[in-house]
């Protein structure tokens, strides 16, 4: 890739205030990485029976493997925006996939470089759609328009320039980052980087070395795809949409619907193409590991790999993200930093995406956000905190472009899930709503919420969903869009 670095040298802007931070410096650097779309299991070491990741399982052996880590909304741009801020979407405002983040509300990067950092973003923003321009908070800045694409991406470049660079989008962006780590070396200011992948956002595209990686691996529907008789009628609607398992499949399905038993073959070409994209983002952790450990700087570099939101394989007869369920709410966390613990350390509590900006400022010793409502796990991680949160709420506002789920609102305890879609114009729900009892039934197989036994559960759950949302929403009110049905159109081939 040599030829890259040289061809393309203009990525790569060289400033004379950012360098390595000394060995023995209490502020560590920060590398964080993001992928998209990846669900809490597509890892190693959270149990994967196939896909082997060694160079993050390593972090997790060497540092925290958070084993309920979750986001308050599954939807891209929303989620990145709390990563950044700290507030859930209807506090920052980011609701959809075409809204970027306020340039008035302060973020992390913001932060610490207004603390002394040296900051940097590279690869998939995916926050304003069309917009590439260079964010506030970050002195280098290099990303693309909308999704980007796996091979031969058009990306601007930190002076502006736009061109396409060819190659493999998690390798490019690799490079990209490795060459701005190396151009902070010699100075005295810590640095932060953000790197952005692509992978395994849809439509998926493996890097050639591994497109055969899983083609022996049967892939069959979830048993919860058949398991619908107890759930509301809006996820059996969805079957044969774009996010449903007889639909299109992000185009490995040419012929849809389709619900025969032979249609399975296209899903499971989905799911293994799915599994291939991530052997290049281990790659990718495995050369930032090693240049960081070259260079000595490896132990004082909080390294935390994770992703924004999760997805459905088929969970439910689902694809894609959205709703309320284990697979589109629980994503993975990998964080490594001898200054947290030495040893592997699992963690069990509940962790938010709300929770990051306040956990980096506090490890790397700068001032907090001046509004956030996620809390640092930097003491629950070292200490342990009795006082932790044990239940949190989720929130989804329907989409006219993506007309496939309702409004959610749900509260997701250490025991419990209780999950309802609000109309949006205050009147009673119409879809059913469901309740599952996640210590016994974590694969939320059986809807409990017709269950008499249960009504109690319910009532104490619904009670604590609209206090929690109350306390949130300015004035109380729980403001979203009208839930105008399930539909079955395809979206526009522009924001896919």
């Amino acid at each position: 890739m040599k030829y890259i670095l040289v061809l393309f040298a203009f990525f790569f802007v060289q400033s004379s205030s950012s360098l390595f931070a000394d060995q023995n410096s209490s502020r560590p650097n920060v590398v964080f990485i993001l992928t998209d779309d990846q669900r809490s299991d597509a890892l190693g070491c959270m149990g994967h029976p196939h896909l082997k990741t060694p160079h993050i399982d390593r972090l997790a052996q060497e540092g925290l493997l958070f084993k309920n880590h979750f986001c308050t909304t599954s939807l891209c741009s929303p989620s990145r925006a709390s990563i950044l801020g700290g507030l859930y979407a209807h506090s920052h405002g980011v609701v959809n996939n075409f809204t970027d983040y306020p340039r008035d509300l302060p973020t992390f990067p913001r932060q610490l470089q207004s603390n002394g950092y040296t900051t940097a973003y590279i690869g998939k923003w995916h926050m304003g759609e069309d917009d590439d321009s260079k964010r506030p908070g970050f002195d280098h800045f290099v990303t693309h328009r909308g999704q980007g694409k796996y091979f031969d991406t058009e990306f601007r470049a930190n002076n502006g320039e736009r061109k396409v660079v060819p190659g493999y989008y998690t390798t490019v962006v690799t490079d990209m980052a490795l060459n701005w780590i190396k151009q902070q070396e010699g100075g005295d200011k810590p640095f932060m980087l953000m790197l952005g992948h692509k992978a395994p956002h849809s439509f998926y595209f493996p890097e050639k070395k591994y497109e055969k990686s899983f083609d022996q691996v049967r892939v069959p529907y979830p048993e919860t795809a058949f398991q619908l008789g107890d759930k509301p009628k809006w996820i059996s609607q969805r079957l044969s949409t774009w996010h449903g398992i007889y639909g299109p499949l992000f185009d490995w399905r040419k012929d849809f619907p389709d619900t025969s038993a032979s249609g399975m073959l296209n899903f499971e070409k989905m799911v293994r193409a799915y599994w291939g994209t991530l052997l290049s983002v281990d790659d990718s952790v495995g050369r930032l590991y090693a240049y960081l450990e070259k260079t000595g700087q490896l132990d004082n570099t909080l390294f935390i790999f994770t992703s924004d939101n999760g997805l459905l394989e088929g969970e439910h007869g689902m694809v894609d993200k959205r709703t309320g369920h284990e697979p589109s709410l629980r994503i993975p966390l990998v964080v490594r930093y001898p200054g947290l613990t030495t040893t592997a350390k699992t963690i069990e509590a509940q962790t938010l995406t709300l929770d990051f900006a306040s956990s980096i400022l506090e490890i790397c010793g700068a001032p907090p956000l001046p509004k956030t409502q996620g809390r640092s796990w930097k003491n629950l991680v070292t200490n342990g905190d009795p006082n932790w949160r044990t239940s949190w709420y989720y929130e989804y506002n329907y989409e006219k472009q993506f007309p496939y789920t309702p409004n959610v609102r749900a509260l997701r305890t250490n025991e419990w899930k209780y999950i309802r879609y609000p109309h949006g114009d205050g009147s009673a729900d119409k879809h059913m709503a469901e309740l599952y009892h996640l210590k016994s039934d974590p694969g939320e197989t059986t809807n409990l919420i017709a269950d008499e036994k249960h009504k109690a559960t319910v009532a104490k759950l619904k009670k604590e969903l609209d206090l929690r949302i109350a306390e949130s929403y300015p004035g109380g009110k729980d403001k979203m869009p009208m839930d105008e049905g399930i539909k079955g159109e395809l979206p526009d081939e522009k924001i896919r």
